[in-house]
């Protein structure tokens, strides 16, 4: 479980259903495969395990776990591009935001752009540090509008 790091927002913790709870928990997730390297099978067969993960949008929570985890090179790279940070001295709650926003950017054209962003944001103003939210908005949206340009 990741430290919480903002006190007011500990109430909505795992509390979104749908989409948005596949992105709460697979944040979690990401992060402990940052930390322990845990492949797609262990991770999955973990969530599945939680009370979450039943309420959750579990094929689309498993489709970017899936595509995350074959991609993180590709991720890191895209982010490193935009971030005013190494990927090494990124923090991993930030690092796991960016992989999943930007896999929603890549290969989910259907999520409105301004979803994929507000859904970071939120991510990153209940799990992140204080300003994690400002850094992330700045990463996606740079993103975005290099491939809208």
């Amino acid at each position: 479980m990741m430290p919480k790091s903002n006190k007011k927002n500990k109430d909505k913790r795992l509390t979104k259903k749908g989409r948005s709870g596949s992105r709460q928990l697979l944040l979690q997730v990401l992060y402990q495969h940052q930390l322990n390297d845990d492949n797609f099978d262990v991770l999955l067969s973990q969530s599945k395990q939680t009370k979450e993960f039943a309420r959750i949008d579990q094929e689309y929570f498993e489709l970017l776990l899936e595509e995350i985890l074959e991609d993180t090179d590709t991720l890191d790279k895209i982010a490193f591009k935009f971030a005013d940070r190494s990927i090494e001295k990124l923090d991993p709650v930030e690092r796991a935001i960016l992989w999943i926003g930007l896999c929603e950017f890549s290969f989910h054209k259907d999520t409105p752009p301004v979803v994929v962003i507000n859904e970071a944001i939120e991510l990153a103003k209940i799990f992140g540090a204080q300003d994690s939210f400002q850094f992330i908005n700045g990463v996606l949206d740079s993103f975005l509008q290099e491939q809208t340009t």
